[in-house]
């Protein structure tokens, strides 16, 4: 009999997500968006009931271990952790545990690291914050893969004139500029087109690891009507500078957090989380410029990655067994079935589906299309637990090609036209075309395209002559490997232009049903689903 333990683990508040484990071994790890469909839905009443039961394999086995956090604090939160869970089976002296969220991202962040010890620096935001331990806005920690310490914490105000936190200024930054939640990636994006010294406003006070917010910023980000981006009252070059000036703030405060840091703990390595690390071009300066000489950045660093945390912790501290589970991929959701693939493409005469003899044949066909202009989804295998499409949830698209990033902001993403997108590129070659002092395999790090590479560059190269890259090493993915290297064969650059396969404002497609859907709605002009090709019988105009 298998006495391998099961353990699951729930986040609770914002970004609700859920994991199950199976001894050291992943058996999905998921965002509660992907199945409801509505972006950052937070955790509720009923949802094990509800929501994951229906939806997971997995969950029928009797658990060992129940581990759950919530940052939010609210009563619904606390409700669900006491009564949504009546289907659920467990074992003979079950175990369950209830943790702080930001303990939690130390256990997903730190313990999959390749470090054997490091300083651990968690930034939530104002709406992170909870009563008790939750209300912590930052918290830094010494860990190593024994014993966890924590050195320091700043917590929430009781009302917006003492608001303070790291986190909470670029919250604060987002809500004035763009309204709404999980924005905080288009203030990052706006930023290069402005003067950060333009708006004369002041750095952020940084004394130890309490930041607090002064007073010229408090009445800047008060002004929505200045701020707000598409107001006529606020120019873009206004709303620019802000961003650049805001963006600015939190590097520089986040390497003064990082310098104090590197004091009190006196080690090299640092691990960061929480949603303010998926920052990219505030982890490139930190990784350039802080005193830290190696930096991990997990894939899932907000707060849906605390649930595997949650589970990580449930394996170490209540089953009592080593936790070997890295990030070495954030393919961690469900895999779905050729069945299920199958009948999403049945019955649909709208569409032409090739079976390629093979891998190679579906990616040299791939290739036809993104070599004459066109662009093309990817739909295999697990999906990405993090909020990134890394290749197995992506839209593809040739880089060398200026026109191709205006065209699919505004014909496929529907999005505002200053947004960049990612190059993938083999990691091998990755030093030739870009300036990075690591791999990035999570598009972590927004690092200078070389100067002498740009013009072949110039869909996936910002104003600043950044960009957010992925690298894609020898043993990762083998369909993104064949087509990096198919598409260096035909063109000479090992480079192709990467985003995630969604709509606006919603999450990554997850089910096979959703990617035929997607397909359809957007002018997209292929849609591989391995062992498939699915093109469409009245194709969309190319890009000009």
């Amino acid at each position: 009999m298998d006495d391998t333990p099961v353990v699951l683990g729930i986040n609770r508040g914002r970004h609700a997500s859920i994991c199950l484990m199976h001894g050291a071994h992943v058996q999905w790890s998921i965002q509660k968006e992907r199945l409801t469909r509505r972006r950052h839905h937070p955790g509720e009443p009923g949802d094990v009931d509800a929501v994951y039961l229906p939806c997971l394999s997995g969950l029928e086995r009797p658990l060992d271990v129940l581990v759950e956090c919530h940052a939010a604090g609210d009563a619904a939160a606390h409700d669900a952790e006491a009564g949504d869970d009546r289907k659920l089976a467990f074992a003979h002296g079950a175990r369950r545990a209830r943790i702080p969220q930001h303990l939690a991202h130390v256990y997903s962040a730190f313990h999959p690291s390749p470090f054997r010890e490091a300083a651990v620096l968690v930034l939530g935001s104002h709406d992170d914050a909870g009563p008790g331990d939750d209300r912590a806005l930052a918290t830094c920690y010494r860990v190593d893969r024994e014993r966890i310490a924590c050195i320091g914490q700043q917590v929430a105000g009781d009302g917006e004139h003492l608001a303070a936190g790291l986190g909470m200024f670029y919250f604060r930054l987002t809500q004035a500029l763009f309204p709404g939640a999980g924005n905080e990636g288009k203030v990052a994006d706006l930023a290069p087109y402005g003067d950060p010294q333009a708006p004369g406003l002041p750095p952020l006070a940084v004394e130890g690891m309490q930041v607090t917010i002064p007073q010229a910023w408090q009445e800047v980000l008060g002004d929505t009507a200045r701020c707000r981006f598409g107001a006529p009252q606020a120019s873009f070059t206004d709303c620019a500078n802000l961003a650049a000036a805001g963006q600015r703030a939190f590097e520089e405060a986040l390497l003064a957090l990082a310098r104090w840091l590197r004091l009190r703990t006196g080690l090299d390595d640092l691990c960061l989380a929480g949603g303010a690390a998926l920052n990219s071009a505030a982890n490139a300066r930190l990784l350039r410029d802080g005193p830290f000489r190696r930096l991990f950045v997990p894939p899932a660093p907000g707060a849906a990655g605390a649930a595997l945390g949650c589970a990580i912790h449930g394996l170490l501290e209540l089953a009592g067994l080593s936790a070997d589970f890295r990030w070495t991929h954030d393919y961690l959701g469900p895999a779905p079935q050729l069945a299920d693939i199958e009948a999403a493409l049945d019955g649909a005469p709208d569409l032409i589906v090739e079976h390629p003899r093979g891998r190679d044949a579906l990616c040299a066909r791939m290739l036809d299309l993104l070599c004459s202009g066109r662009v093309v989804g990817l739909y295999q295998g697990r999906s990405e637990f993090g909020p990134r499409g890394l290749g197995h949830r992506s839209i593809l698209a040739d880089p060398r090609r200026e026109r191709m990033r205006d065209w699919i902001n505004a014909r496929v993403k529907e999005r505002e036209w200053f947004r960049p997108f990612a190059p993938m590129v083999a990691e091998e070659r990755a030093f030739q075309y870009f300036d990075l002092q690591a791999p990035s395999p999570f598009m972590q790090f927004a690092v200078p395209v070389r100067s002498s590479v740009m013009p072949l560059l110039a869909a996936v190269t910002h104003v600043d002559g950044s960009a957010r890259l992925q690298t894609v090493g020898p043993s990762d993915d083998p369909v993104l490997r064949a087509l990096l290297a198919g598409f260096e064969v035909r063109t000479g650059v090992p480079v192709l232009l990467g985003t995630s396969l969604c709509g606006r404002d919603e999450p990554l497609v997850e089910t096979p049903q959703e990617a035929v859907a997607t397909f359809r709605r957007m002018p997209l002009h292929g849609l591989a689903m391995p062992p498939y090709l699915v093109m469409k019988r009245h194709e969309p105009g190319l890009p000009a």
